[in-house]
This record gives C-alpha cells, structure tokens and sequence, in this order.
C-alpha cells in the first residue's frame, strides 16, 4: 500500500466525546484517530464502539483520514472493535501493543476477512502500527511491515516506559534518553525499508509549544513525515514543520531545474550554489516538491 497519503498531524479524538468529535471536523489535521483503547474506559467500551461506528455511518468528515485505534487484538475488546466499526469502515485502523509480526497478520487476517464479508475492496483499509509500546516491538520493528496493508510506522514512548520499567523518557535538557531515542530511530529505518510511512510519537506537555516545535524539527530533519496530536493547539505547529516552506519549496525547485539542465549535458554531479550536488539531492528536492504538492503549497 502506497505511504502516499498527506498525515502531518495525525490528531487523538477521545471515542465517545461528541463535543470533541464536533470540535475536531473543523481542525486542519489531516488524520482523525477516534480513539477505543485509551480514552475509553472498561465499562464503557461497547457503548462507545457502537457510538464510533455511528459516527463513521453518519458524519462527514470533510476529506479528512478517517481512522479508528483498536484495542489489543488480544484483549477482549480488540476483535470486536474491527467487527462492529467494519460495517461503514475507516480508512485506517490504529493497531496498539503490536509486540512482533503475528500480531500484525492477525489484524490483516481479520481485516481481510471482514472486508470480504461486507462487500469493500480487498486491501482498501490501512493499518498504522504503534510500533513500541511494548519492548517486544521495539526488538521486532524491522519485522512488522510484513504485509502491505500496513501504510505508517508510528512509536510510543508512554507504554514502552511502562514495559520496560523506566521512570522517565526525558533527561535534564528535555532531549529522550537513549533508549527512546533508538526506538525513534528504528521507527524510522523499520518505515522506510518497509515502504511505509514514518509518523513520530506525541508529545505530551502540551503547553510547551515551544517544546513541541523543536521536537517537530528534530522529526522532521530526521525525515519523519508527520506526528501524532493530543491537543488542538499542536496541530497548527505540526502542519508548519511538516509542511515545506516557502524557501524550501523554492531551493528545490531551482535544485530539479539545475538538474534537468545539466543532464541535458550529461552531467549528473556538479557544482551548485556553492556545494557539489548529485542524485541524492535530486532525490530529496523532488521528495520536497511532491509534499509541497500533497499540501496544496504548489500545483
């Protein structure tokens, strides 16, 4: 499955939350999570599974991803989860927990199967793993892209400490300990090997806006693609980082034009602007422009 969809901010709807569902139709993510695992209580899962349900039947969701995060397939809710939201489907489910590759091809297993059951395309619904909540899926990660209903790679570093026993995931100066910041890594390395989407994790102060943005910056020169939201106020921070500048937009594009005219010669090395140049910035010129595209900042 093509990693082609725009996911700057991927945004958290509590399930069951009308007022925030309401609330979130009007922001500029472009992936809605309604949310089943933990923003739901035990007590309330199957009213709120059917609540979501409804609101995929009935609510426009102005162009917007729609996706759903499940429960642990293995819990008690999980199935149940996919089998009563599979009637008007997301376009994406949200897998937690995910330890190695058979719980990643027991959600497409199952996903397949109901695809099939209710008449939707085969294949047409994604799967974006949170990838490192458990340590298990933090030593699996190059693993998990195994079928290719699986579109984005995303990490948690909240149920991963939990797992592992660590009492924070900052040190001092704000920056991840070592641990995080090898499962940020191999998220990373784990998507892009595996054709999918690299997505980072949230980030949970959410009145550090400050914080946030350097953390988007750091993500991005890392060349992740987007980040996952928990607060309204992060998401126009998130689209900015994630959304090419208009400088960007312009280095680039003089970049492909320098190139063309020198290939027109022969030459696929040279010098431009001062620095040698040669495939690999063609590359990530181009990879500039196709996002600036998706994002509507050029035709």
């Amino acid at each position: 499955m093509s990693s082609a969809r725009l996911r700057r901010a991927v945004h958290f709807v509590p399930g069951g939350n009308e007022r925030m569902l309401a609330k979130s139709l009007g922001l500029a993510a472009d992936t809605l999570i309604l949310d089943l695992e933990d923003a739901v209580t035990p007590d309330r899962k199957e009213d709120v599974r059917r609540e979501v349900a409804g609101w995929l039947k009935a609510t426009d969701f102005g162009g917007k991803e729609r996706a759903v995060r499940i429960n642990d397939l293995m819990s008690q809710w999980g199935r149940e989860d996919v089998e009563v939201t599979m009637e008007h489907p997301p376009d994406a489910y949200v897998v937690p927990k995910v330890s190695g590759v058979d719980d990643v091809l027991r959600v497409d297993r199952l996903v397949a199967q109901l695809e099939l059951a209710h008449g939707h395309d085969l294949g047409g619904i994604a799967l974006i793993l949170i990838a490192t909540e458990t340590a298990g899926g933090a030593l699996n990660l190059a693993h998990l892209t195994a079928t290719t209903r699986v579109s984005a790679l995303t990490w948690g570093a909240e149920d991963l400490s939990v797992s592992i026993g660590a009492s924070r995931r900052r040190d001092e100066r704000g920056e991840y300990l070592d641990v995080f910041r090898y499962c940020r890594s191999m998220t990373l390395l784990a998507a892009r090997a595996g054709g999918a989407q690299p997505i980072d994790s949230v980030f949970v102060d959410i009145g550090d806006l400050d914080g946030l943005r350097q953390d988007c910056q750091r993500a991005a020169w890392m060349g992740f693609e987007g980040k996952m939201t928990i607060h309204p106020n992060q998401i126009p921070i998130v689209n900015e980082v994630f959304t090419p500048s208009e400088e960007e937009v312009a280095s680039a594009a003089a970049l492909v034009a320098a190139f063309a005219e020198n290939q027109a010669r022969g030459r696929m090395a040279f010098r431009h602007e001062g620095q040698m140049v040669d495939a690999p910035h063609l590359h990530r010129a181009e990879r500039v422009l196709d996002r600036a595209r998706q994002a509507g900042e050029i035709s």
